[in-house]
């Protein structure tokens, strides 16, 4: 009787050290499998993502020429933009809309004032002399105005026109410009010159 009773508190104090030696050895070996298993198989999706350590990777491919690709997006926008302008007012001038962007660049000026101008003087050249192919007022003397074989001359004639005796001496803005071109007038041309411009933004 005396035997069993000393038995069982041994056996007891026994389960708990061994308990307390246990659990947190198994705990620990938990957590370093886990942690293995996981190292692994990161390591193995990365070498199958980029089973060369030394390659780049790159979410698109390098562009190895972004000023020329920008160039020709912004040209490609500017034309669509005077296409739709031209189109909405049915006029004349709308097969050479990239025609005027191109005589814009070659002068350096703005690929809206030409149109502008011409929305101004001639509504787009729905009303100018027949056959003169003048859409911008351009060369009004007291025995006539100025003609242009086509249209495209008038384009060329009238960018160069504002490059050189205009913009190059200092007449940038609209207001600038109708002080030479329109001096009589009361500032509406300029400030329908600026108008027409803001239409094609």
């Amino acid at each position: 009787m005396n035997i069993k009773l000393k038995l069982k508190p041994n056996f007891a104090f026994i389960s708990i050290i061994l308990f307390f030696i246990s659990t947190p050895t198994m705990i620990a070996l938990s957590f370093y499998a886990l942690f293995s298993l996981n190292k692994d198989k990161i390591f193995e999706n990365s070498n199958k993502i980029n089973p060369n350590p030394t390659a780049q990777i790159f979410t698109a491919l390098p562009d190895e020429s972004p000023s020329t690709s920008i160039k020709l997006i912004s040209s490609d926008a500017r034309g669509e933009i005077l296409k739709n302008y031209l189109s909405r007012f049915d006029s004349p001038l709308l097969p050479y809309a990239y025609y005027i962007v191109n005589m814009s660049d070659e002068y350096n000026i703005d690929f809206r004032l030409i149109t502008a101008i011409a929305q101004q003087e001639s509504n787009l050249c729905k009303y100018i002399p027949v056959n003169s192919h003048n859409c911008w007022g351009w060369g009004i003397h007291s025995q006539g105005t100025l003609g242009f074989s086509s249209y495209e001359e008038g384009i060329k004639t009238v960018s160069e026109g504002l490059k050189k005796e205009y913009l190059a001496k200092g007449y940038t803005t609209p207001e600038e410009i109708m002080r030479k071109y329109t001096p009589l007038s009361d500032g509406s041309w300029a400030s329908g010159v600026s108008k027409f411009m803001q239409e094609m933004e």
